[in-house]
């Protein structure tokens, strides 16, 4: 392939329609993951010195959960400047796309049972 046609290559508007699309969806649910979240951490965080350790908790892992999901948006972006075709963009985005559902559900499972725990620690009764 020459370089002028290189240069030239461009993502169709279908292709880039539907991974800005697909991207906003990820983007969504995980701001409504950590929202959720952190709504959950500040009712909890009310109740006494134990939940408020649950609640920090909750805070550290939806922070260290945006760290690694915007350090996995980069490094997506940045193997999307190295594509050589169509062909490798749409495999990279497949995997991206496929490979956030995976970490976002792990992320909400293993959220869900922090919070669980805060909520059983909180509603124990005090010795």
């Amino acid at each position: 392939m020459s370089d002028d046609v290189r240069d030239r290559f461009e993502i169709p508007k279908e292709m880039r329609s539907m991974a800005e699309a697909s991207l906003e969806q990820a983007r969504k649910t995980f701001e409504k993951f950590v929202a959720a979240a952190q709504t959950t951490a500040d009712t909890i965080e009310e109740r006494n010195a134990t939940v408020r350790e649950g609640a920090k908790d909750v805070r550290q892992k939806a922070v260290a959960y945006a760290e690694k999901n915007v350090q996995g948006s980069l490094d997506y972006a940045q193997s999307l400047l190295k594509a050589k075709d169509l062909a490798e963009i749409t495999r990279l985005h497949s995997e991206y796309v496929q490979g956030q559902m995976r970490v976002l559900a792990e992320q909400a499972s293993e959220m869900s049972q922090i919070v669980g725990k805060a909520a059983m620690d909180a509603a124990k009764p005090k010795a």
